[in-house]
């Protein structure tokens, strides 16, 4: 079958397509997609803008209903849906419904935003004058939306954008086709009018950069690389327009010498690993003090060993396969450069055979790391991870935040004063307190600092710091 591109409520085929392949078995194509073209691309975003106006005056009962209907299909749909992202993705089945219960808590959500959409009436202090302070859709919203987070990610952009009355030109990660094509199926046949949402699947370099270049996009959203989110920022800055970007992390996980060993341990092998480390919010640098060190190596390789790495639709799998070839390569390279830079490969790192071709590869751990090496350094967005000894919780503080990045930071402790203050000086947009350093809820604020974000942040209410404008009027009585 054939999926095609929606732009103005209708279904278009492209001039080309590719094929949606399952990492976990190379010779399962889940389905062919069809790729826009810069022209549909142009005239998906011509569509959202003459869609706009009315939309942007529909009544706040009509998104409610068309939201509350898609989440509600999302949900009745799970194991279906989890399936679906599963296959294309990787990870494992619990992860891939786990996360479609999640998009669809995430349009329930902004269901509800619908109908709670407010201001404020203040008095002016000039006398007989009213002052109302009310929220604005920006208009067209550019949405672009990475590979690791099929369906999650592009809830928490589309959801948001639709409650405050915006129309959208989506372009999803083309690895992952998938489950952006059902989001967008699931919201037309839930009565979306035509043009106010358009699906263009393709290249970044063709569709994105459309997007990128068109005066007529309002703001866009994106998340993936620091590379093109800089790219992102450039061209955004030419139209004047908002931009809202979440990019890389290089997370610290922080061990102190109290913390539980059972707690610390779960935690870390969370953070770095499961998703197959491809989670923005997964913690690659281990800061473990001196005192709990070797017993902390010990127990984590001891638990690496328990790991099921196999195909993710199979019951009891832990962690599924990296996701291409091309992100494999990534991992490789850098398992071969923390060994040239005096990292000792502790555990794992190895390329694994199953019953079926896929891109299986063993989680890596790396001891005797130092911050400045590059594994310490960069991301890599696989399941590598290495230990760095401190002398105390001050060192592992200051190395936590010695990183470009500011996502997300974790810490294993049974210090109250300690848990305290590094939640204070964590310099990171989310703390965690004997938790792993990846999973969010998802009626909070997403988003981090330095070099992981721009912009204000995703999810719950603080979506309508991106998707609404202010207005302040005045009235004389």
């Amino acid at each position: 079958m054939m999926h095609s591109n929606l732009i103005d409520g209708e279904w278009i085929d492209g001039n080309d397509m590719v094929r949606n392949i399952n990492p976990s078995d190379t010779n399962d194509v889940i389905g062919e997609y069809a790729r826009a073209s810069a022209e549909d691309a142009k005239a998906a975003i011509a569509a959202a803008k003459a869609a706009f106006p009315a939309w942007s005056r529909s009544g706040i009962l009509e998104r409610h209903a068309i939201l509350r209907k898609t989440a509600d299909e999302i949900l009745a749909r799970k194991d279906e849906l989890g399936r679906l992202l599963s296959r294309e993705e990787g990870k494992t089945l619990a992860e891939g419904i786990g996360e479609t219960v999640r998009a669809g808590q995430i349009f329930d959500f902004f269901a509800g935003e619908a109908l709670r959409l407010a201001g404020e009436v203040i008095p002016s202090v000039r006398p007989n004058i009213g002052v109302e302070i009310t929220r604005e859709p920006v208009g067209v919203v550019g949405i672009i939306t990475p590979w690791n987070f099929p369906i999650a990610i592009p809830a928490w952009k589309i959801a948001p954008a639709l409650c405050y009355g915006n129309t959208v030109v989506f372009k999803p990660a083309e690895l992952v086709p998938g489950c952006s094509w059902a989001i967008v199926d699931i919201l037309v046949r839930a009565g979306l009018p035509k043009g106010v949402l358009n699906l263009v699947m393709g290249k970044g370099s063709v569709v994105g950069q459309a997007m990128l270049d068109s005066p007529d996009v309002q703001a866009i959203t994106f998340t993936g690389s620091t590379g093109t989110g800089k790219r992102v920022a450039l061209a955004s800055v030419e139209h004047n327009r908002k931009y809202q970007l979440e990019m890389g992390g290089k997370n610290p996980f922080v061990v102190l010498d109290d913390a539980d060993l059972t707690v610390a341990v779960e935690a870390a092998v969370n953070s770095a690993f499961f998703s197959t480390g491809q989670r923005c919010t997964a913690s690659s640098r281990v800061i473990v003090t001196e005192g709990i060190h070797d017993r902390f190596v010990q127990a984590m390789g001891e638990r690496m060993k328990g790991l099921v790495i196999d195909d993710a639709l199979k019951a009891g799998t832990h962690i599924g396969p990296v996701v291409d070839q091309s992100q494999l390569n990534q991992d490789t390279d850098y398992i071969a450069i923390g060994k040239q830079e005096g990292a000792k490969l502790a555990f794992g790192g190895e390329l694994l055979k199953r019953d079926t071709p896929g891109f299986y590869l063993q989680p890596a751990l790396f001891t005797e790391a130092t911050n400045q090496m590059r594994i310490s350094q960069e991301e890599i967005f696989g399941p590598v991870a290495s230990v760095i000894r401190v002398k105390d919780y001050d060192e592992a503080l200051s190395v936590a935040n010695d990183t470009p990045f500011g996502l997300s930071s974790g810490i294993a402790t049974t210090s109250l004063k300690h848990a305290t203050h590094f939640k204070r000086n964590a310099e990171a947009g989310m703390v965690m307190v004997n938790l792993p350093t990846a999973g969010v809820d998802f009626h909070v604020p997403f988003g981090g600092r330095k070099g992981s974000s721009h912009g204000s942040r995703e999810q719950g209410r603080y979506a309508a710091e991106f998707y609404t404008t202010v207005k302040t009027g005045y009235t004389s009585t």
